[in-house]
């Protein structure tokens, strides 16, 4: 048995949920459900195991993450840009994110809607005073009934009080977030078989056009992801470094991004930023802190996920979104993306929490993370690709904004060689 989970381990995840995904549509096409006579109808209990063991594991691991991100958090003068760069980027992501899904609004079809729009907040009124109430709940409470508002809000005021604490005592909590982002890994291994039978769920009872809609979801997300690299970004780092980012912009993505795309895991791309850095002649001190930092709370992909995501969610629900809460919802996806976990899909796991804002049911928002899953191959990988190669773009963009202060010459064409 090890030797078999050795083996299957090899093989590439992407390769995995790519084989399993077109299995379970084949047999969702062969052995339609909708009238719930299907042989092997037993298969969607895989999906439900699937999203019921991310529904477990979703409320602690972003509460440890949140503490041991904080505790451990550091900055010096010479991070300051870049910091504010991260957290600045990941806020525009999420705003492009939302002002997309308004202009192309995307609806799922999803169990359990019409119990859920009974549930719906009427404004933006009932909104804030959801989120307020939802904010100071038990924290105890809030982890039992899976309240991310609230396991966010407790999680930043105990990781900014460990502070103080030891370096031992901040070590614990390092080592639990740890931990617990093992036990996500080990259930994102078997994504492949959820995948299967929430495939062949969904195509057994809805036909084959099921994909049309994921298609559209798709198009806005990656879309929304080559408008942040291309036009988003390049405004910004032109404005720091005041001179042509798109040489940096390029070439980052060329070395960088397309190695994240297919490794999918910003930590795993760490060495290779570092590499780029050095070819970039950046000063190493301060690489040596932006990359591993910014491969934690440099999430701008993640920021057009969650609210993409969780707008198709209020969409399906008949929720509208005026402008007041889209910028909440803006602010929140980019607070909760820059706690997004190492592990590919990471970010679908925050889904929910933004879900919350509109008062939509957990089971629904879980619904919406499975969907992320089936379209996570595209996806999760332009969405590492994305946050992997602006942490050596913003990075580079403070050193250049440094070098022109002190008077010396900026050459983008050397970004580019």
């Amino acid at each position: 048995m090890k030797t078999l989970w050795n083996k299957w381990n090899d093989i590439s995840l992407i390769k995995r949920i790519l084989v399993f995904l077109i299995i379970g549509a084949i047999l969702g096409v062969i052995f339609p459900n909708m009238d719930g006579t299907s042989p092997i109808a037993g298969i969607a209990i895989l999906g439900s195991l699937f999203v019921g063991a991310l529904k477990a594991v979703a409320p602690i691991l972003v509460f440890f993450l949140v503490i041991a991100a904080l505790a451990n958090a550091h900055a010096d003068g010479s991070m300051k840009t870049i910091i504010i760069m991260y957290v600045f980027g990941t806020f525009i992501s999420a705003l492009v994110a939302v002002i997309a899904s308004q202009l192309f609004p995307i609806e799922l079809t999803l169990s359990g809607v019409e119990a859920a729009e009974k549930a719906a907040p009427s404004g933006i009124t009932e909104v804030l005073e959801t989120l307020l109430m939802n904010v100071v709940a038990n924290p105890v409470d809030s982890l039992a009934n899976a309240n991310y508002l609230g396991i966010l809000a407790w999680g930043i005021l105990i990781g900014v009080a460990l502070r103080a604490a030891t370096e031992a005592t901040k070590a614990v909590f390092t080592n639990i977030s740890d931990a617990i982002a093992t036990v996500v890994r080990w259930i994102i291994s078997f994504a492949p078989f959820g995948i299967f039978g929430l495939v062949y769920d969904a195509v057994s009872t809805n036909g084959i056009e099921i994909f049309t809609e994921y298609g559209l979801l798709l198009a806005v997300l990656v879309g929304c992801m080559f408008f942040v690299a291309l036009v988003a970004y390049p405004i910004m780092i032109g404005v720091i470094a005041k001179t042509n980012p798109y040489p940096l912009v390029l070439r980052c993505l060329r070395e960088s991004g397309l190695t994240a795309f297919f490794t999918r895991s910003s930590a795993a791309n760490i060495p290779v930023n570092m590499t780029l850095c050095q070819k970039l002649h950046l000063n190493k001190d301060t690489y040596g802190v932006s990359i591993p930092l910014g491969a934690t709370i440099n999430m701008g992909g993640a920021a057009v996920t969650i609210p993409v995501m969780a707008l198709a969610a209020a969409n399906t629900l008949g929720i509208s979104v005026d402008i007041p809460t889209a910028v909440i919802l803006s602010v929140l996806a980019a607070v909760s993306a820059c706690g997004a976990s190492g592990v590919a899909g990471g970010s679908l796991l925050l889904i929910p929490l933004a879900c919350s804002l509109f008062g939509i049911p957990n089971d629904i928002a879980m619904q919406v993370v499975g969907v992320g899953f089936i379209i996570g191959v595209i996806q999760d990988s332009c969405e590492t690709a994305l946050n992997s190669a602006s942490d050596v773009m913003f990075t580079a963009a403070s050193e250049f904004r440094n070098m022109a202060k002190a008077g010396q010459t900026v050459d983008p064409k050397t970004w580019d060689k």
